[in-house]
């Protein structure tokens, strides 16, 4: 679980829900019409740009703003300089006992050790990594362009309220609570996109990029122990991916 995602999501619905109560009664702010308009039409816009199976992908991927497990590259580090002196050691059959948990690092060892030659191993890996990287940046798409397009459709909602209210203008006394409605579309698009589509999709570029670098890591991983690299040499190699105040920890240690 990502707290930090789970916590801004709730501040930020927090903050607006608590200047409402404290301005009036939470009862105004609420209207099916305008509601309807901007979180289904806006979805109903979304799905234009996407294909369906894209559109329905992307609520997965979403999920990984939240429930996201960081892999400390580190422990990829030391498990790599592990499995390569294993390697050397005992050959390369012998890694198929070792028992290894990251899915990706788990592909390329079973690789290895079915004997497929290193340019096969690494263009595999490679349109593993690419793959993924396509449906993480669909995902990011997706959450943008519902950022985008939600203020819009608030926008719209503002501009038929406001017809109807200048259509019936008969009573003056109700063009305050007409105004009011119509207002709120623009709210409710203002919010579905700054306070969850905009920062989800900002959240996901940024798992993106750390399952990328984590991904290249094990690349290279793989390759060196089919190449027979020393896992001294190794471990330098791959302290490069890390930033450099971790680098720097982890030579102290």
């Amino acid at each position: 679980m990502d707290i930090a995602t789970l916590l801004g999501l709730i501040g930020a619905f927090g903050i607006i829900i608590a200047a409402i109560a404290t301005g009036g009664s939470v009862l105004l702010f609420i209207n099916i019409p305008s509601i309807l308009i901007v979180l289904l039409g806006s979805f109903a816009v979304v799905l234009m740009s996407f294909t369906m199976s894209q559109f329905l992908g992307s609520f997965k991927v979403g999920l990984k703003a939240f429930l996201h497990k960081s892999i400390n590259s580190q422990e990829l580090i030391d498990q790599a300089v592990q499995l390569a002196q294993i390697a050397r050691k005992e050959g390369m059959v012998a890694l198929e006992q070792h028992e290894v948990e990251n899915p990706f690092l788990k592909k390329g060892i079973m690789l290895c050790v079915d004997g497929h030659p290193p340019e096969l191993v690494r263009k595999m890996l490679n349109k593993d990594i690419n793959q993924t990287i396509e449906r993480h940046e669909i995902g990011q798409s997706f959450f943008s362009t519902l950022g985008n397009i939600a203020p819009a459709m608030g926008m719209i909602g503002t501009l038929v309220g406001l017809v109807q209210m200048l259509a019936n203008m008969e009573d003056p006394k109700t063009i305050g609570p007409a105004m009011a409605v119509a207002l709120l579309t623009t709210l409710y698009g203002a919010v579905l996109a700054n306070a969850f589509a905009i920062p989800i999709a900002d959240k996901l570029s940024l798992r993106s990029d750390e399952e990328r670098v984590n991904k290249d890591l094990i690349l290279e991983t793989i390759s060196a122990i089919q190449e027979g690299i020393n896992p001294r040499v190794l471990e330098e190699l791959l302290k490069t991916f890390l930033p450099e105040g971790k680098r720097k920890s982890a030579d102290e240690e």
